[in-house]
């Protein structure tokens, strides 16, 4: 047999509960009445499992029970694997209650990242069986237009937020987040910025528009608002989007609660197009099991049934854009 099999054989909770006992009450003697055990068989066992490791975990030179390095130092880790063992017993409990191990979100780029760590943090305040938090580990992952169905699509997600409109799937379920305005907006000293509005399609088509690439590696991408023969720069995100408005390396059409401030500013100009007002239609969707929501897909579901929650998700974009 391997001699790391013997070390993993004798690493058990058991004999790392000895160590933690022997170094607490510190002596042999004592850690035997408290383990209810006779000294010499805990001697015995302390010097087996120092055959196991090949190493002396305490000072034989002394009347007490004093620790080596080799031994202060699977002390110190021997504590902490039991604590992950209590933890994960009690993880594995609350699972077993209707909570899910893992619960992955697919948000859409355009949604308020402050909104989001809001929810979040409400989350993880919510107290269950003996105070903590819900066991779900949280996941959540940030795409772009079609990238965000192809990851409820995959099964790489469990709930995408902010998809941009609905695809027929009987396994899916979706409802309307709201709607999402666009401003089409260039920097003060873009050649757009003084032109009479509203903008006509050749009057775009001649200056460099700004693109966020689509997120999909699937489904086929989605182009939005770029014209037949335009220069395009492609960027992979709305932030990086509207730094690229900022400083006047293009056009483009943004949220327009992300680029309000930048407007009231006047860091960026709003211009009317041949298109009029764009709004847009975004929702939020779920994998349709057959069976009832794991806790944690419950928990989300019924804050996004919240009509102000909805709207902090498409409005609330100050402050977090990352």
């Amino acid at each position: 047999m391997p001699p790391s099999t013997d070390k993993r054989r004798a690493l058990t909770p058991e004999a790392l509960s000895m160590m933690d006992t022997i170094a607490r009450t510190g002596s042999f003697a004592a850690a035997a009445r408290e383990m209810g055990r006779v000294p010499s068989a805990l001697t015995y066992s302390v010097r087996q499992l120092e055959d196991a490791l090949d190493v002396l975990l305490f000072d034989r030179s002394s009347r007490q029970a004093v620790l080596t390095s080799a031994g202060q130092e699977l002390l110190v880790e021997g504590r902490r694997l039991l604590q992950e063992l209590d933890a994960v017993a009690n993880r594995v409990r609350r699972i077993a209650t209707g909570w899910e191990s893992e619960l992955t979100i697919a948000v859409d780029d355009a949604l308020a990242r402050r909104a989001l760590f809001d929810l979040m943090e409400a989350f993880y305040a919510e107290r269950i069986d003996g105070g903590g938090p819900p066991p779900t580990r949280l996941k959540l992952r940030v795409e772009v237009l079609a990238g965000t169905w192809e990851a409820l699509l995959s099964g790489q997600a469990d709930i995408a937020i902010g998809v941009p409109a609905r695809i027929p799937n009987a396994a899916i379920q979706s409802e309307p987040l709201g709607p999402l305005e666009f401003a089409f907006c260039v920097a003060p000293h873009h050649p757009l910025a003084t032109a009479p509005e509203p903008l006509t399609a050749a009057q775009i088509a001649e200056h460099r528009i700004i693109a966020v690439a689509d997120s999909a590696r699937q489904l086929a991408p989605m182009t939005i608002g770029v014209l037949p023969g335009q220069d395009v720069l492609t960027l992979p995100s709305l932030a990086s989007k509207v730094e690229g408005l900022l400083r006047g390396l293009g056009c483009g059409s943004v949220p327009r609660p992300m680029a309000c401030r930048h407007i009231e500013a006047g860091r960026l100009v709003h211009k009317t197009t041949y298109e009029g007002q764009r709004t847009g239609t975004m929702n939020y969707a779920w994998r349709d099991t057959g069976h009832a929501p794991g806790k944690a897909l419950a928990w989300w579901l019924e804050r996004l049934r919240s009509e102000t929650t909805r709207k902090a998700l498409l409005e609330q974009h100050e402050g977090l854009l990352l």
